[in-house]
C-alpha cells in the first residue's frame, strides 16, 4: 500500500476574495508595503499558487500619514525620465505632499513579482490619502499590519 500526498493547485476565481482595510496612520512604509504585498499575492493563504492570483483586496487609508525611519523622507528621491534632457527628481517628502497615494502604491508595486500577474494583483490595491473610503459595501475587515491573518 503506497501513500500518496495530494497537492492542491488553485484555479482562477476558485477562491472567494476578501476585502481588508489597513490604516496607514503612523505606519512605517516599507514594513507596511511588504505585508500588503503578501496579501495581494495570496501568500497568507494555505492554497497559495504562484501562477494564479489568489490574493485579496486591500484598502489603505491615511496614506498621507505614513512615515519612514531616519531621514529617508528628505534624502531619498524618486527619479524618472520624461523624454527631455535632464532627469526629473523629487524627494519622498515632496512626493508625499503632492501625491501621498503614490508612495504606498510604488512601494507595494516594487515588492510584487515582475510579471503580468503583478498588474492584476496591483489593481486590487485601493489607496486613499484621507480616512474615508468608498468600499463599505464590500464588508471590509480591518486588520493590524504585522500580525498573522487567518484565512
Amino acid at each position: 500500500m503506497t501513500l500518496t500526498k495530494k497537492t492542491t493547485v488553485a484555479k482562477p476565481n476558485q477562491l472567494p476574495k476578501k476585502w481588508f482595510h489597513v490604516d496607514a496612520d503612523d505606519q512605517i512604509l516599507g514594513r507596511m508595503a511588504s505585508d500588503i504585498a503578501m496579501i495581494l499575492m495570496g501568500k497568507h493563504r494555505p492554497t497559495y499558487t504562484p501562477h494564479v492570483d489568489t490574493g485579496d483586496f486591500v484598502v489603505v487609508t491615511n496614506a498621507e500619514k505614513v512615515r519612514m525611519t531616519g531621514r529617508k523622507m528628505e534624502r531619498r528621491h524618486y527619479a524618472w525620465y520624461n523624454g527631455y534632457t535632464g532627469q526629473k527628481m523629487e524627494s519622498y517628502q515632496d512626493r508625499q505632499e503632492r501625491k501621498p497615494e503614490d508612495l504606498v502604491i510604488m512601494a507595494v508595486k516594487r515588492m510584487l513579482p515582475k510579471n503580468k500577474l503583478a498588474t492584476q494583483m496591483l489593481s486590487k490595491l485601493k489607496v486613499y490619502a484621507g480616512p474615508e473610503h468608498p468600499h463599505q459595501a464590500q464588508q471590509v475587515e480591518t486588520i493590524e499590519i504585522g500580525k498573522k491573518i487567518a484565512s
